[in-house]
């Protein structure tokens, strides 16, 4: 499903509206509107080659490699075979580009795969299969259950009644609750009829493609009326039709044009921070080359003038050759000498190195998710050191944080708690999967997978405990929930919002059982006896008023008002008689508060039928009113909702994914900032944050930030940042020197005390203006805790750039839907969370993994890991390349700066392939500090890598200045030592060839000592690679200074017998002795004291580590994090204003449900909740949270979203 993540958009002409024909091609084609194919890949067969190459050759390295290698075939320059450069850059070119050839075949496969899908087109009055890729706009096409959308279609007529249609949008927003589409009535009453579908040639006009989720605008022509178009009636690719049997739509955008296409983002390369710090290093290098090439260029000339007469009997000079000429022809020979400074083989290391973290990230059993059978997947091997580095998270909320699950947990009626068990001493028992359930077997109607475990409940429900019973009657009755029951006894609930879901299935399992609706009535069945309430009016919900009501006319004719929401506003409404069950009530409240369950009030009240008939005319002239009609509702509503009586609450959990909060304060430890996203409302994120203790009561304040005009939001901002430091000055900045490019960076302010700061997508607009970014900037990361909400996909991308280009930190995103995935693109990691949820984001992201308590891991461990064996590595393979190197500088001031080489052709060829390859490679891949458990004890250990103290600019220099030292003692001690020195048989050992001999000895043994100095953990690939380089560099020298070689090929192996000769006498290894440990001596020396004065939280947890080798580090407890808040939720945790108006127009009615008896039927049961926990939780999913989908499956929970709300959650 590629087409779901890439943006391969080409760009043309900017549309500026849309205007087509229903089954019109030829008339549609002439504004060439693209087809519904799409396109991912990169390359071509024609074309891999040539643009693989030029895109490979752009790369600064190997463009100066392909440089080095033209020099190399000029005799007049080249010192050295052009062998010892084209083996490597060959390799290099190689490897990429089998790398790239791979996931491009990967993206053509996807391709193939998705425009080859099959769809019905009515084409010449009669339906036709046709290929995705064959679909264009102006085409109608027929989807039928569990298909995925084609294409944008506006909806033209449904199986379902009043043309209904129900869809899921998981790969639009990662959330599987179905939402409602309703096409006009004037399309809709063609039905299936394939004759009036071939006569439709209705002219739509709309507006051009765009990336907005939640808007549309549009008309429709036919038969000389206009119709508007708006979001209600569109179906978008991307989702899937649920529980209709067929649809017909009218395609209006294809492919690359769709919505969700549109809204991809632009798929950019992203590199790392240590690589946009190479890039810098690397420039730096050359310059260095430059001027030591420079420097001995002069030296020759100087010598040729003043030395070089006496030396033209043993090196004639060429003819025309001046001391000038020779010094630039000497600088061109030392540019391919000295060129190990940037090693090509870093490169090829580097992308192994990458290449097996990756596989690390893969293999991890502990990412894996059994329940999905989803394991963690690295979906690039570009940027695993950069998980170490992570300073800001930002996090998608329904579907990353939770589970998009409501349980009933707990309730308080007339004063009584419910919920909790007790043993025989009056003590809590803790409730787990092995405490016995409450048995419903007395109820043949009960869902058999809601769980409860406090039998005290059930019991009060069958002694007929009068306030009990109203209750659970006001939870069937005030709710918008609708219900299908296809055969007798099989009930399938639709909700909205999941939690109606769960408290409708709440009150079913214990007696009263919700049965259907319609526009005037909703029948329940009451301890087996069904009953019929008139439904007399919806008060609704919305977010002012934060309850809802409904006035319902019992069977016995009794008129009473039943009312649900935020416990603070049915306080303030509640006759005073109830004052002493209210306090009772609010204890419980704050102890169900303390759990971070989400609590409702319920109350009601008996009406008058004298007042009820004159306020229902009122109602009906406010109703009807064209001025003011939500004010005049509003009072009227205020009147009746007055001198209610308290029945009690209820506590719905909020299941967030397993192991978020412990998540979140691990990574809070390693000082790693988490800020939630979310298209959610304000309370919804709020209720959240305070679940997943990012927000919690002990905080010095929480600032909300809800202004709708650009000076009330400023004021906002800076009132909260006086708040938190009265002393704030001016904004502090101070410039970008990391990537050099004179960028500003926001310092970060110490503040005293925890804050949280809260702020809605209209404040948030107003505060990313480019007047007004910094100020909130620097507000929200003074906050300990930022919750955006209301926010579009776009305002989450633009909060991810403001961070990365102000603060010198490293971004992460995470989410699971279309919404996130320009988020998780903008950032410099992105995380997708896959499993049930949408897979949009998940093709778009660098990693996925099934669940978000697996990002402690990814980070703490694989990404610390990574982070810490690149730094090592680099620190390693700059130090052995710049001592290889810098000898040979020594060198020239003695070979009378002829660009001889001080080692052998072979040596320098083998040096970075052969004899040191494999010793970094394994320190880089199997390297540890501590194990991963260790790692997760203590995140402290993970805030090196955020102040890139590991490996920077200070530490390269560092790493040089080691390297010139070294290099002066790998020169000098063994020149010292030959120097007219002999052998035992007297004679003469200070040959050039036995002096490079035994350099490179010494170097290659230093280099070695120096990485077991710089492993701390010591594995047997490690030792079989350390000890089998030194075992191939003698066998290989030997091998090569034989006799043999040198008859094979006199040019090519001319160092005959040195080998024997030099390596069979003492004071030569005495020299390589010497030479190593004044080498290394200084290095333990530094260490050592380094350790003892300023020890840094590696060595600390390293001694520690030590200590307690042989015991395991304790078992992190896994308790449940409680919010200590007081705070309680407001009504309807996500629900919707407006659906009292659709339950009693009959919109969402669906056909006549089967005839049914009033009894519980034994058999037939099935339900759309999912018991998750202690009890009944409400998933839209209707399947097992979590487990394996095989194929698609159909929804048997249908839940909706208010169909003309404006600000639908992105």
């Amino acid at each position: 499903m590629s087409f779901l993540g890439l943006d391969c958009v080409k760009k043309k002409e900017r549309e500026l509206e849309r205007k087509l024909r229903a089954n019109d091609r030829e008339f549609n084609i002439s504004f060439k509107y693209a087809t519904n194919a799409i396109k991912t890949s990169k390359y071509s067969w024609f074309t891999f080659l040539p643009l693989n190459l030029f895109e490979q050759f752009q790369r600064i390295a190997n463009a100066y490699f392909l440089f080095l290698l033209v020099l190399q075939v000029i005799p007049d320059i080249s010192s050295l075979s052009w062998f010892t450069t084209v083996v490597p850059l060959v390799l290099v070119l190689s490897v990429t580009a089998a790398k790239d050839a791979t996931d491009d075949i990967n993206r053509h496969r996807s391709d193939k795969q998705v425009n080859n899908r099959k769809v019905q087109v009515l084409l010449d009055e009669k339906l036709r299969s046709e290929k995705w890729m064959d679909v264009q706009v102006g085409d109608i096409i027929k989807l039928e259950n569990n298909q995925f959308v084609t294409a944008d279609l506006l909806l033209l007529s449904s199986s379902e009644p009043l043309n209904l249609v129900y869809i899921e949008t998981a790969e639009l927003d990662g959330e599987t609750n179905l939402k409602v589409k309703q096409a006009l009535t004037v399309t809709g009453d063609m039905g299936d009829s394939v004759e009036s579908l071939a006569a439709f040639n209705g002219e739509v006009r709309c507006e051009p493609p765009n990336n907005r989720l939640d808007r549309f605008t549009g008309t429709l022509v036919y038969e000389g009326q206009k119709y508007s178009l708006d979001n209600e009636k569109i179906l978008l690719r991307g989702c899937t039709l649920r529980n209709t049997d067929w649809c017909f739509g009218l395609v209006l955008f294809g492919g690359p044009e769709t919505k969700l296409m549109q809204n991809c983002g632009k798929s950019t390369f992203k590199r790392t921070s240590i690589d946009r710090l190479m890039n810098v290093l690397v420039l730096c290098i050359f310059g260095f080359l430059a001027f030591m090439c420079t420097i001995l260029a002069i030296c020759n000339s100087i010598w040729e003038v003043h030395l070089g007469s006496e030396f033209t009997v043993y090196l004639p000079r060429q003819e025309g050759v001046s001391s000038g000429f020779s010094g630039f022809l000497t600088f061109w020979s030392y540019v391919i000498i000295l060129n190990t400074v940037v090693p090509i083989s870093l490169y090829v290391s580097v992308e192994f190195i990458r290449l097996g973290n990756s596989f690390y990230i893969d293999w991890d059993r502990k990412m894996y998710h059994a329940r999905s059978d989803t394991p963690a997947e690295a979906r690039t091997t570009t940027l695993n050191e950069e998980l170490g580095q992570i300073k800001y998270i930002f996090s998608d909320k329904t579907g990353t944080l939770t589970q998009n699950i409501m349980t009933f947990n707990k309730c308080s009626i007339h004063g009584k708690s419910y919920g909790d068990v007790f043993d025989y001493t009056g003590q809590t028992i803790e409730i787990n999967e092995h405490t016995e359930t409450v048995d419903f077997s007395f109820n043949r109607l009960a869902d058999p997978r809601f769980c409860f475990h406090d039998h005290a409940l059930v019991e009060a429900v069958k002694l007929g405990s009068p306030e009990v019973h109203t209750f659970f009657r006001l939870l069937a009755l005030c709710h918008t929930v609708m219900a299908e029951e296809k055969s007798e006894g099989e009930l399938f609930y639709q909700a909205q919002s999941p939690d109606e879901g769960a408290l409708v299935t709440a009150a079913r399992n214990f007696g009263f059982v919700f049965r259907s609706r319609t526009p005037e009535s909703v029948t329940i069945v009451e301890m087996g006896q069904q009953a019929s309430y008139e439904l007399l009016s919806i008060l609704d919900f919305n977010n002012v008023r934060k309850r809802m009501s409904v006035i319902v006319r019992s069977p016995e004719g009794k008129l009473s008002l039943y009312c649900k929401g935020a416990d603070t506003i049915i306080y303030e409404r509640l006759h005073h008689s109830c004052s002493k069950l209210k306090d009772v009530t609010t204890e419980h409240l704050n102890e169900f508060a303390n759990e971070g369950l989400r609590t409702l009030a319920l109350a009601y009240k008996d009406l008058e039928e004298d007042y009820f008939s004159q306020w229902k005319q009122r109602h009906h002239e406010a109703s009807t009113s064209l001025e003011d009609r939500e004010e005049k509702l509003d009072l009227l509503y205020e009147e009746i909702e007055k001198d209610l009586l308290l029945l009690g609450a209820t506590a719905i959990e909020d299941k967030l994914q397993d192991g978020v909060p412990q998540t979140i304060e691990l990574l809070s430890k390693a000082d790693i900032k988490i800020w939630v996203l979310t298209g959610d409302k304000q309370e919804t994120a709020e209720n959240i944050g305070y679940s997943c203790n990012m927000l919690r009561e002990e905080m010095n304040e929480v600032f909300v930030m809800s202004a709708n005009n650009p000076e009330d939001v400023r004021q906002e901002l800076r009132d909260a940042r006086t708040t938190m430091k009265p002393e704030a000055d001016e904004l502090i900045c101070m410039p970008e020197r990391t990537l050099g490019k004179g960028r500003q960076v926001v310092v970060d302010e110490e503040v005293s005390g925890e804050y949280g700061l809260v702020i809605n997508g209209h404040s948030l607009a107003y505060a990313l203006e480019r007047s007004m970014e910094l100020e909130f900037l620097r507000t929200a990361c003074m906050c300990k805790t930022v919750i955006c909400c209301r926010v579009t996909p776009l305002q989450k991308a633009q909060v991810v750039e403001l961070v990365k280009k102000y603060k010198r930190a490293v971004t992460l995103a995470i989410g699971d839907g279309a919404n996130d995935v320009s988020m998780i693109k903008a950032a410099h990691i992105g995380v997708g969370i896959s499993g049930q949820e949408g897979m949009q984001a998940v093709l778009s992201s660098d990693y996925s993994f099934a669940q978000f308590r697996f990002l402690q891991r990814l980070l703490l461990v694989h990404g610390r890991w990574s982070y810490l064996r690149m730094c090592k590595f680099l620190r390693y393979f700059f130090y052995k390349n710049f001592t290889f190197t810098f000898v040979h500088f020594w060198f020239a001031f003695f070979c009378g700066f002829s660009a001889q080489t001080v080692y052998d052709e072979w040596f320098i060829t083998l040096y970075n392939l052969v004899y040191t390859a494999l010793p970094v490679l394994g320190m880089s891949l199997f390297d540890q500090d501590v194990d991963d458990a260790w790692s997760l004890q203590y995140p402290g250990l993970y805030m090196p890598g955020q102040l890139n103290l590991y490996f920077s600019k200070t530490a390269f220099f560092k790493c040089a200045l080691h390297s010139v030292y070294s290099s002066v003692v790998l020169f000098f001690i063994p020149y010292a030592a030959m120097h007219d020195t002999v052998r035992e048989d007297g004679k003469d050992i200070a040959d050039y060839q036995s002096f490079a001999l035994l350099a490179q000895t010494c170097l290659l043994l230093t280099v070695g000592i120096q990485l077991g100095l710089d492993m701390s953990y010591w594995t047997a690939v490690n030792q079989i690679f350390v000890w089998g380089s030194l075992t191939m560099y003698f066998a290989v020298t030997f091998a090569m200074y034989s006799d043999g070689m040198y008859q094979i090929s006199p040019s090519s192996f001319p160092f005959i017998g040195t080998a024997r000769n030099s390596l069979n006498q003492p004071n030569v290894w005495l020299t390589v002795l010497l030479t190593a440990i004044l080498c290394i001596l200084p290095v333990v020396a530094y260490r050592f004291l380094l350790i003892q004065i300023c020890p840094s939280i590696n060595d600390k947890v390293t001694f520690k580590v030590r200590q307690a080798k042989t015991a395991p580090p304790p078992q992190a407890r896994r308790v449940r994090i409680r919010s200590s808040s007081s705070r309680r939720s407001g009504y309807a945790f996500s629900h919707a204003q407006g659906y009292g108006a659709l339950v009693t127009s009959g919109r969402f009615l669906r056909r006549p449900a089967t005839a049914r008896s009033s009894g519980f039927t034994p058999t037939g049961r099935s339900t759309g909740f999912s018991p998750m926990g202690r009890s009944a939780g409400y998933s839209p999913t209707g399947r097992p949270q979590n487990s394996k989908v095989d194929g698609v499956e159909v929804t048997s929970l249908q839940m909706y979203r208010q169909t003309h709300d404006l600000d639908l959650a992105l």
